[in-house]
């Protein structure tokens, strides 16, 4: 039976205090995703709503609590001292990786031949991020991992039933012997991060596989069952397939030297790796590494866009709450004038993240070359923007919970230390710009895309179509590298607007276009302009 606290104390009597939620009703009162489920991925509506169910949950909840308090722990030796190079979870973040690839989360989009199936997907991200995104890692690198593995036919047919399986086998055996798989990444040396063609690692052929020899400063889900690799052959820097285990059923000679002590995302076990002589497969072309797992990196900048979408919504449904069960001055919280303009502010930015994220997974869903050019420069933008407002956009509602919020009883900091992930994971923002840059230099139909699509607009609002003409005129002639971070934000910000006029709550399109594109605007949230209905922007939360 269920024990009620005390509430009549010695001191004094508890009460204008909100009440824990142990349950998040992740479908129930999110209107804007159940909206466009129903528009972009209607076949799994049912599903989706059920994955929010489940990792809704009170039991769920409680388990992303669990699998942050008690971080992996690796375990270089056995007893008897012979190496393992193991990590050891908390029994929550196992459970919260079989609810996730039970329902999908890595397969769903590759396998069901429903339309949709990466707006489901993406959509999953959103819902679990709000839970305990550390277990998002090791599941969204096997979704990405799927196209990469397509330029070895071969090599994606023994692999491809594993990782489809959905799954969860946290065995470690080789892969033949499991029900499920998992793949990660190790791209980044301590001396080039983004610059992958500073790249040291050695790769020697040995018979039919290669054997690598170096570092890598960062492996995510190193307990993954395989990993891709970049390393460097007579042809240049080359893409592998590195397997946790050896044909022949022995240990690979990957080595985990340390596990990253990191501000956040501390259920993920990222790792320091050695590759001593460790066998692996050649995956796509030699001397092609970059344009192979750029696929990869492609799919997973995808989760990095919507990720930040569900931080936010996490965020300002905690603040939503507080404010709306705490009283103030003789009023709730939440009518308070100021709150109320802070909350509708926010309201906006999280409007504008969910909106982008998932018209770049619908995007991911079409077979047209248009929309495939629209999806390369359009989850850069996405990645990018949403990324910059998190971290500033946590804080803001961890200011609306007050002291409470800073108190790790609570969400709040965690998703705090969350926030800065995204942005920094597969490309920090100077290089996403660049990339933004590189694409509609080298692909122009991808910037004819975009434009199509904010075209699709027009006529519906003055300021959005006075701001979209000042922007193309503005870069008619071009942009210069230094200008990159400018033009990808107005990219950004101008195809959040449209979404928002021809999908949204149109108070919520005008507000957002006279305050982010219009430049009636403070410097910070809670400065909204005259004549905007914060009460009804409050509403939507």
């Amino acid at each position: 039976m269920a024990f009620k606290p005390q509430t009549n104390l010695e001191t004094h009597k508890v009460f204008n205090q909100p009440e824990p939620r142990e349950a998040l009703p992740l479908w129930d009162l999110d209107a804007p995703l159940r909206a466009a489920i129903e528009r972009m991925a209607p076949a799994h509506t049912a599903h989706v709503a059920g994955f929010a169910e489940t990792i809704g949950s009170a039991e769920s909840v409680a388990q992303g609590r669990a699998a942050n308090r008690y971080p992996p722990e690796l375990k270089t030796f056995d007893r008897a001292g012979r190496r393992i190079d193991e990590v050891e979870f908390h029994p929550a973040y196992h459970d919260l990786m079989r609810k996730g690839l039970e329902a999908g989360y890595s397969s769903l989009a590759w396998t069901t031949g429903q339309a949709g199936g990466h707006v489901a997907h993406a959509a999953m991200v959103y819902l679990l991020t709000q839970v305990e995104p550390g277990s998002c890692c090791p599941m969204t690198m096997t979704y990405a991992a799927i196209p990469a593995l397509a330029s070895s036919p071969e090599l994606s047919a023994r692999w491809r039933p594993g990782l489809l399986s959905a799954r969860y086998d946290p065995a470690s055996l080789p892969a033949a012997e499991k029900a499920g798989l998992t793949i990660g990444m190790a791209m980044t040396e301590k001396q080039g991060g983004s610059d992958l063609r500073a790249n040291q690692t050695r790769a020697e052929r040995d018979g039919a596989g290669y054997r690598l020899t170096g570092h890598k400063w960062f492996c995510s889900a190193p307990m993954s069952d395989a990993f891709l690799a970049l390393a460097q052959t007579n042809e240049g820097l080359t893409c592998f397939l590195v397997p946790r285990w050896q044909p022949d059923g022995t240990r690979n000679a990957i080595q985990l030297m340390r596990l990253k002590d990191k501000l956040g995302n501390r259920a993920n076990a990222s790792a320091e790796i050695e590759y001593h002589g460790a066998w692996a497969e050649l995956l796509g072309e030699p001397g092609r590494g970059v344009s192979t797992i750029i696929e990869m990196v492609h799919h997973t900048r995808l989760d990095t866009a919507m990720a930040p979408a569900g931080l936010m919504r996490r965020a300002l449904s905690e603040a939503a709450y507080w404010t709306r069960n705490r009283m103030a001055f003789s009023a709730p919280l939440v009518d308070q004038p100021l709150m109320q303009a802070v909350l509708a502010d926010l309201t906006l930015d999280w409007l504008g993240a969910f909106a982008i994220g998932l018209r770049v997974a619908q995007a991911f869903d079409s077979a047209s070359d248009s929309e495939r050019a629209f999806a390369r420069l359009a989850v850069a933008l996405a990645k990018y923007w949403s990324n910059k407002r998190c971290p500033g956009f946590v804080v803001e509602a961890m200011e609306c919970v007050g002291g409470s919020g800073y108190v790790e009883d609570g969400p709040m900091p965690w998703l705090y230390r969350e926030a800065p992930l995204n942005a920094i994971w597969e490309g920090s923002g100077n290089i996403v710009c660049l990339d933004v840059l590189r694409t509609i230099r080298k692909q122009p139909e991808a910037l004819d895309a975009l434009a199509a699509e904010l075209t699709l607009a027009r006529g519906t609002d003055r300021a959005f179509d006075a701001a979209l003409d000042a922007t193309l005129s503005r870069y008619a002639s071009g942009v210069a590298d230094a200008e990159a971070r400018q033009f990808t934000e107005r990219l950004a910000l101008l195809l959040q607007a449209s979404l928002l006029l021809r999908h949204g709550d149109q108070l919520a399109a005008s507000a957002f276009i006279r305050t982010r594109l219009d430049g009636d605007w403070g410097r910070t949230y809670g400065t909204l302009p005259e004549g905007i209905d914060a009460a009804r922007l409050v509403a939507m939360i």
